[in-house]
């Protein structure tokens, strides 16, 4: 199972077109795997292949993400809420999983909130709920350049201009930096995960600068039943620092998602 980024279709949503893929048994339990910003769903792959195959996995581009456009909307959480669904509509899905990273988390966290019952499981990994004021990351995230992503990750930036269809890596750049900032209710779910209800699990790379373990213990607290995996030796993307102990957690946790919750 991969995602390659020529297999899959696109969603018109308003002024954006949404990229999607989908691999795994076709005819399996859904589960949508969201992204980290400026990423894109090729970043799964380097676990993918180690999930349990008799799921139907359906990875989604963000607006300006991979191959997805931009939109003439600003980027926020909310829009990229209503894109998932948008998609889980559209291949007819009923009820879905969601397995979201960093931002893709943030997301699931929205979709489960709003959701209910439709939400079968939610899995995130260093995915905030709220950025306070005093939180140590707002100003790694705020002070983020175009330039400075580049330089820590010229083979990303590259392969987005390969495969974007309208590609403006500076006009992204900004635009998910104000994403990040974004204190308005279309941004963080914040007090808002209270109302989740689907069994949740909540990962964390033990050096995880953008998602501190005070965070998400309060976070854990507030979602009824909630676990909470905290990953030795590994950081902010624990899926490549620990892919073995990271799969084997998630692929545990999409086929019972209510154990977890059972032994808390």
């Amino acid at each position: 199972m991969r995602f390659d980024h020529s297999s899959g279709q696109y969603l018109d949503r308003e002024s954006a077109r949404i990229y999607f893929e989908t691999t795994g048994a076709s005819s399996g339990r859904t589960v949508a795997l969201l992204h980290g910003g400026l990423g894109s769903l090729k970043d799964f792959n380097s676990f993918l292949g180690l999930l349990p195959p008799e799921f139907r996995y359906v990875g989604i581009d963000f607006r300006g993400h991979g191959r997805s456009t931009i939109g003439r909307e600003p980027l926020r959480y909310a829009l990229y809420q209503e894109d998932v669904n948008a998609v889980v509509r559209h291949i007819g899905a009923e009820s879905f999983s969601l397995v979201g990273f960093s931002d893709g988390g943030i997301v699931g966290y929205r979709i489960a909130a709003a959701s209910g019952s439709r939400v079968d499981a939610l899995f995130t990994l260093g995915a905030q709920w709220r950025l306070e004021a005093d939180d140590p990351s707002r100003e790694m995230l705020g002070g983020l350049t175009a330039p400075m992503w580049e330089e820590m990750f010229p083979e990303s930036v590259a392969y987005y201009r390969e495969v974007n269809p309208q590609p403006d890596f500076e006009k992204l750049v900004g635009e998910v930096v104000a994403l990040w900032m974004d204190e308005s209710p279309e941004g963080y779910p914040r007090e808002s995960v209270a109302e989740i209800r689907t069994p949740t699990l909540i990962a964390r790379g033990d050096d995880d600068p953008l998602f501190s373990m005070d965070e998400a213990l309060l976070l854990r607290d507030r979602i009824p039943g909630a676990g909470f995996f905290n990953i030795p030796f590994a950081g902010h993307d624990a899926f490549e620092d620990a892919p073995e102990l990271f799969t084997a957690a998630l692929s545990d946790f999409l086929r019972n998602p209510r154990k977890r919750q059972s032994e808390e």
